[in-house]
């Protein structure tokens, strides 16, 4: 009869690294990009437009919080479009749709909203997570966000 390793646990000598820190719940550090006043549209992929839904407050490569005029609410998926400006010679995502991956500005994708909070009369923050993002889009974005301000 083959004896089957017990699953490793935190009191095991080996120590567990990873990109979260002791008590930190979140797994991708913010970036606070709300100076910089860049606008997320919520996108129709159908008709292929865009209008604006909100403003960056703070962002990470697996979230966004937006501040948006009117109510929105939670538990709800909502198809965005970021338009994030290359900064220190860094695009936020890649193209990988021809033969040579290309830097790109734009992601359209969708935001899972998972918290909806009143901030003043008619301005909410909506923060959500970008659930469908590519490995490789996400790491560029990550990397372009290490050279803008952390959030509070």
């Amino acid at each position: 009869m083959s004896k089957l390793p017990r699953p490793r646990t935190e009191s095991d000598s080996v120590s567990f690294v990873g990109p979260r820190a002791v008590g930190d719940r979140r797994r991708h550090r913010r970036h606070d990009l709300e100076g910089q006043g860049i606008i997320v549209d919520r996108w129709d992929g159908a008709r292929k437009t865009a209008e604006p839904f909100g403003r960056i407050i703070d962002i990470s490569a697996g979230g966004v919080r937006l501040r948006v005029a009117g109510a929105s609410r939670a538990d709800n998926q909502i198809r965005v479009r970021l338009d994030l400006p290359p900064f220190a010679g860094i695009s936020a995502f890649i193209d990988t749709t021809a033969d040579n991956p290309r830097p790109k500005r734009e992601w359209v994708g969708w935001m899972s909203v998972n918290r909806v909070q009143k901030i003043a009369d008619g301005e909410y923050d909506v923060a959500g997570t970008l659930v469908d993002m590519e490995e490789m889009d996400r790491g560029m974005l990550g990397l372009y966000l290490s050279t803008q301000p952390l959030a509070a």
